[in-house]
Formats: structure tokens, sequence, C-alpha cells
């Protein structure tokens, strides 16, 4: 049983914050490397996008962006190593010990997984490392989270069915755009709400969801079968997790011990609601897009607090 008073929980918690913002920071430099490779808002725009998959992966050209994501990624990954030794001894500190050694294991995973990093038209790879940067993210916090103030125990609600449901939404959601961005599919739905006209998958694009296991040779056109499908899927997705956490959220602000947690989330949905919509509209500009993937990973943070709340 974890006790939270003490200088260790304390030193515990302030390293997994420190994590958690470089965590953040590795997000959102990953994004800006990704996005701004594959062209996105280039000057050439949309015949730009996606250029790089034409040709055969060379050495990765040096950068201030680059170098700032290599030093950001290896001081979380020292700090992680820290985060466990502490955690661990003399006895381990439960549940956060289980949490930060899941994150340094796939912290590892992530650096292995940069071996084929340099290859852009494998997707899988693009795919699990936008994921996987999620997830550290959400690990780091839930580290932070069981460093606090344990909630008490109370009867299962059925209000709590509606966090659950959009936590789910909200997590497809996220899969779905890494599906997109890894895929280069952004450019197949260039228009909102609607793709184009088109506001239902169309048939010929399910059987075309095979991107993350092929090796790309391109990038997705305007009105590309199954990157319409992707996009309306990652959309609809969307507006159900903005509907089911908007309403978790409001019944949350009730409660004393949930207003604060319930009021970012809302705010957070708000934002990322507009972030999409401005995104695509504006033709896919770089800061906006880079500002969407960031306002995901924190908003996922925000539905973890909620539900530790």
């Amino acid at each position: 049983m974890m006790v939270n008073h003490g200088a260790r929980p304390k030193k515990i918690r302030r390293a997994a914050l420190l994590l958690a913002a470089l965590s953040l920071l590795v997000v959102a430099v990953s994004a800006y490397m990704r996005l701004d490779g594959a062209g996105l808002g280039c000057a050439d725009w949309p015949a730009c996008y996606g250029q790089l998959l034409a040709r055969e992966p060379g050495a990765p050209q040096f950068s201030i962006v680059r170098l700032m994501h290599r030093i950001t990624a290896s001081s979380a990954l020292v700090l992680a190593c820290f985060l466990v030794w502490i955690c661990l001894r003399p006895q381990p500190v439960r549940p956060a010990a289980g949490y930060a050694t899941l994150l340094l294991l796939l912290m590892l995973a992530l650096s292995a997984l940069g071996i084929w990093s340099s290859d852009p038209r494998l997707p899988l790879v693009g795919f699990m490392n936008i994921v996987g940067g999620f997830a550290l993210l959400g690990l780091s916090w839930r580290v932070v989270l069981a460093t606090g103030v344990a909630p008490s125990r109370e009867t299962w609600k059925p209000r709590g069915f509606l966090l659950l449901l959009g936590v789910a939404a909200l997590v497809a959601t996220v899969l779905l755009g890494a599906w997109i961005g890894a895929s280069y599919a952004a450019v197949a739905c260039p228009s909102v709400p609607h793709c184009g006209g088109i506001w239902l998958p169309p048939d010929e694009g399910w059987a075309a969801l095979d991107t993350p296991f092929v090796r790309l040779v391109k990038a997705a056109l305007p009105g590309d079968a199954g990157g319409v499908t992707l996009n309306l899927l990652h959309r609809y997705s969307a507006a159900g997790a903005v509907l089911l956490l908007g309403a978790g959220g409001v019944r949350a602000l009730a409660r004393d011990t949930t207003r604060g947690a319930a009021r970012v989330v809302l705010l957070l949905l708000v934002v990322e609601l507009g972030l999409g919509g401005l995104t695509v509209a504006s033709g896919f500009g770089l800061g906006l897009a880079v500002a969407h993937c960031v306002g995901a990973a924190a908003l996922l943070a925000s539905v973890v607090t909620l539900l530790r709340r």
C-alpha cells in the first residue's frame, strides 16, 4: 500500500511531472517532424504532399528540430530510468512502480523501433510511433496521479458508463488519426464536415483499409476511397467522443471531487473540435495540425485524470 506522505512520493511525483512535460514535448516535436517531412501545407500543396515516398530513404538531414527531438527523447529516457529506480528502491511504491516500469519498457521499444523509422514508406512503423507517443504521455501522467491522494472507493454509478464509452470513442479517434497520418491520407478529405460531398464511407473504401500493412508508394489523392473512409470514420468517432465525454463531463461538474477535472475535459473537447475543423479548413496548416495532435494528447491525459477522480 502506497503512503502519500513523505519525501519519496513527492520526489516520484516531481520526476513524473517533468517526464510528462518531456513526453508532451516529444509528441509535439515528433508531430512537427513527421508532418513537415510529409510536406503538410507545402508551397505546391497538395501536389508536394508525400513526395518523399517516391524516393529511396537516405540519411536524415541535420536540423535544429531533429536535434531537439533527440535531446528531448534521450532526456526522457534517462529520467524514466531514474523514475523506475526511485519507485522500486528500497521497496516498490505501488501502483506507481508498475506504471513507471511499463513506461520505461515502452520507451525502450520505441527506441528499437527507431531503426526502421527513417523509411516513411513503412506506415505500420509510423502508426506505432504515433500511438507510442500518446502512450508515453498517458503512462507518465498515470504515475503522477498514482502519487496523489487515492480516490475514495464508491459504489459503481451508471453515470461513469458515459465516460467509459467516451474513452473508447476517444481512443478509436486517436488510433484512426494515427492511421491517417501514417498512411498519408489527409489529402483524401480536404473539406469539412463531409468529404467532397460524401457523407458515408464508400463500399470500396473498406477493402482499401490495409494501408498500415503495405509498403506505400504514394500519398492518397483527393477522393481516394480508402482515405475518405478513414477520414469519415475519424470524424464520426470524434463526434461520438465529444458527445459522450461532454455528457459525462457535464454530469461530473455536480461533484466537488471531479469538477476541476471535468472543466478541463470540457474545455479541451471544444478546443480539439475547433482545431480539427480549422486544420482542414485552412488547407492543412502545419501549425494547426501539430496543435491538434498535442491537444489530443492533453485531452487523453485530462480524461485519465477525470476517471481517476
